[in-house]
């Protein structure tokens, strides 16, 4: 599963259907050029020059870097070893406590969940530390023992690859009190000392970091942004048209119905909470998919009858080097299949190639008003935004101002337009600014299609 996963990866530009891959890849190139971690915005014109925390600053070299080797084939490439690194890291681990068909069926739900996630963006390349990380903790309760302190250094590479490392830090919480309360009282006092030390190790790796401390702060700010629910990986779950947290949760409410499935208290108050995030927002479902999966792996081995034996220690030495030998010759063939049919970018629904090429060098030279959406592919082009996807750079105030002014509120268009000076506008088909601008004095469309419309000063 894990092979076909990273195999239906490489084959489908699908995972380049999304506007933020450009200015990640943007960034990353920046910064190797530069070899420097950006601290200041270098890309739009409404706040360039404001600092800005590069919290993904690796991850978005490994896509620039993937990026200058390879093109868009190469980003691909990567993408794909990273989700099926992650199958299979999964795959390994369910297996330890659970096999044969619950054993499939988990992981195929685990890995379903992810599955509208599954885009060239920094958490993908985090995606296998996440997994690694939940399966020690895991091993370490099975164990009776606290978590290796080697772990400790995914944790530095994860603060530096993607914000979700904070809740790796607060999966410790659960699981140390887990084995606090299991503890003898002769052995609490270690225990304590041995979760504990480990707890404050790795809430100092993050700190390893270009910005310090900053990094820890960040996901603190960024979640307090009160303008998150309008945008789109931030909306809460729909259940408009069946979706795979859906199926998901029917699923599991079956087998709730037809076997005594016992999740221990504090891991199923992690699951519930990470439920709860998933509905508010879509981007924790995969998340749930990957830490859900393992956290029930015990218990769903114990409900069809295969015991809730402690994990082995993982596969021998000569079937390890097999294994690995067979993962690097799968990476070889999807690399070289994927390079033979390179990627042909096309128009999407965030990806507006048509209509910028539509418009005059000497136009595209002035200021724009863009789309939310479309800021990430501009900044791709070398066009400077008037605003794209980096919330925590604009801040509530600019976001809660530009969706007032889009919405549409004719005043406040009109103003920037003047104030900016702005020469073009570049808006998806059938935003409701479209109307608007049409309807000013001095403005007409230059271009429109299926995906976007622009419209010119004259």
């Amino acid at each position: 599963m894990a092979a076909l996963l990273a195999f239906l990866a490489a084959l489908s530009a699908k995972v380049l259907n999304d506007g933020d891959t450009w200015w990640h890849v943007a960034a990353g190139r920046l910064m190797i050029a530069r070899r420097a971690v950006l601290h200041a915005d270098p890309f739009s014109y409404t706040f360039a020059g404001a600092p800005w925390h590069t919290h993904e600053w690796l991850s978005q070299i490994l896509l620039g870097g993937a990026f200058n080797l390879g093109g868009w084939s190469a980003v691909v490439v990567l993408t794909a070893a990273a989700a099926g690194l992650t199958a299979w890291l999964l795959a390994r681990d369910l297996s330890r406590w659970i096999d044969g068909l619950p054993l499939l069926c988990l992981l195929a739900f685990g890995l379903m969940l992810g599955a509208g996630s599954l885009l060239a963006r920094p958490h993908m390349l985090a995606l296998p530390i996440l997994e690694i990380w939940t399966a020690e903790l895991l091993r370490a309760r099975a164990q009776d023992r606290s978590p290796r302190w080697i772990v400790l250094l995914l944790m530095a590479v994860w603060a530096n690859l993607h914000g979700g490392f904070m809740f790796g830090l607060a999966m410790i919480g659960p699981f140390a009190l887990e084995a606090l309360i299991a503890a003898v009282p002769a052995q609490r006092r270690a225990v304590a000392l041995g979760w504990g030390a480990f707890g404050v190790a790795a809430a100092v790796m993050p700190l390893l970091s270009p910005d310090g401390i900053g990094t820890l702060l960040f996901p603190f700010h960024l979640v307090g942004m009160k303008s998150l629910a309008h945008i789109g990986e931030w909306a809460p779950a729909s259940f408009a048209t069946v979706q795979a947290l859906e199926i998901v949760l029917l699923a599991s409410l079956f087998v709730l119905f037809t076997r005594p499935v016992r999740v221990p208290i504090l891991r199923a108050a992690l699951l519930l909470l990470l439920l709860h995030l998933s509905l508010q927002h879509v981007r924790y479902e995969q998340m749930l998919g990957i830490i859900g999966a393992l956290l029930l792996a015990a218990p769903l081995a114990g409900a069809y009858g295969q015991g809730e034996t402690a994990p082995t220690g993982g596969a021998k030495p000569a079937a390890g080097l097999v294994v690995g030998l067979a993962a690097a010759v799968v990476v070889m063939v999807l690399a070289v299949g994927r390079f033979a049919l390179p990627v042909v970018r096309g128009d999407g629904a965030d990806v507006p190639i048509s209509a910028l090429a539509a418009v005059p060098a000497a136009i595209r030279q002035t200021p724009v008003l863009n789309d939310y959406e479309f800021g990430g592919f501009l900044i791709g082009q070398g066009v400077r935004p008037y605003i794209d996807s980096r919330a925590d750079l604009y801040g509530d105030a600019c976001l809660q101002a530009y969706g007032r002014m889009v919405s549409p509120d004719a005043a406040a268009l009109s103003r920037v337009l003047e104030m900016r000076r702005v020469g073009w506008t570049l808006f998806r088909t059938g935003s409701p600014a479209i109307r608007a601008i049409e309807a000013l004095p001095g403005w007409r469309r230059l271009y429109a299609d299926r995906w976007a419309v622009v419209d010119v000063r004259h």
